[in-house]
């Protein structure tokens, strides 16, 4: 049987890119049992029956790489962290917070700091350097005077990325303007509110003349941490999960055991201060959620 990737998913049907061609499908009844343990996502490689050289049924998902609950999509190679320096302001919570979940999925991420234009060179640079430390890739853009785009469009070259990050940080208008051949829906910033609106209303994959694929995604305002439990949170800080084996005890959560070396390096400011207050409110959320979410 033939075999393809799901590029978008909208209304309960299924659209699987194989070669030039896209096959409208929907998805046998074994995918829509409330038991199911498995439904097909935007990004999974399917194997599906052709009824007719447009149309088809899903028959079978193949094994996934990784998968996002938010957005819902799987096989992602990246995850493009689109932040603005402006309007509305930078918020180092929010992409500590997008930063766990892609770490937590094992998903390579690069920053995208969009609206440099807006923002001083040192703003920029604070940015810059206290992710850049800690490993992450971080490319100032703009569509205005086109700072970064050529680095970014070479980054996104042969890869499955998807984009994230705040309504109205101009994620839409940076693919526009990187690939003219794409026309995504952009909006304004809500004046009144300071944040963005939503424009993007499902997943899709869109395919690059270069090769590859990108995804823009819903816009969101939380992310709760599902399927995470306190070590999981832990270890998905990149610069503390480096420094854990220093801990006196295995499997510190670095609040008040002693002999810790996350905290230790939090005092020295090896860890910015900032990231470990970041880190004590996403602790006290997951267990806020866990008392929400008991299985009694």
């Amino acid at each position: 049987m033939p075999e393809g990737r799901i590029v978008k998913a909208l209304s309960g049907f299924y659209y699987v890119a194989d070669g030039d061609q896209v096959v409208q499908c929907r998805a046998r009844g074994l995918f829509k049992k409330k038991d199911a343990k498995v439904t097909p996502l935007v990004g999974d490689w399917v194997v599906y029956d052709a009824t007719s050289p447009s149309e088809g049924y899903v028959k079978e998902i193949k094994e996934r790489q990784n998968e996002l609950l938010r957005p819902p999509i799987s096989n992602v190679d990246q995850a493009v962290l689109v932040f603005s320096m402006n309007e509305p302001r930078f918020s180092s919570l929010l992409l500590d917070k997008l930063l766990v979940h892609t770490e937590h999925t094992g998903i390579n991420t690069i920053i995208v700091l969009s609206k440099a234009d807006l923002a001083t060179e040192e703003e920029i640079s604070a940015v810059v350097n206290q992710y850049g430390q800690i490993g992450y890739r971080v490319i100032p853009t703009s569509t205005r005077n086109q700072q970064g785009l050529q680095e970014l469009q070479a980054a996104l070259r042969d890869q499955v990325s998807v984009f994230a990050g705040q309504s109205g940080v101009g994620k839409s208008s940076l693919i526009n303007t990187l690939f003219p051949e794409i026309r995504m829906q952009t909006g304004d910033v809500s004046q009144k509110l300071g944040r963005g609106k939503h424009t993007t209303r499902h997943v899709e994959l869109i395919p690059l003349e270069e090769g590859g694929y990108v995804a823009d995604t819903p816009g969101f305002s939380s992310l709760e941490f599902i399927g995470f439990d306190e070590l999981d949170l832990a270890q998905s800080f990149r610069d503390f999960a480096e420094r854990a084996d220093q801990c006196k005890f295995r499997g510190c959560l670095h609040l008040s055991e002693p002999g810790c070396a996350v905290r230790k390096a939090v005092e020295s400011e090896e860890i910015a201060p900032q990231r470990y207050e970041h880190y004590q409110l996403f602790m006290e959320e997951l267990k806020e959620f866990q008392r929400r979410n008991k299985p009694w």
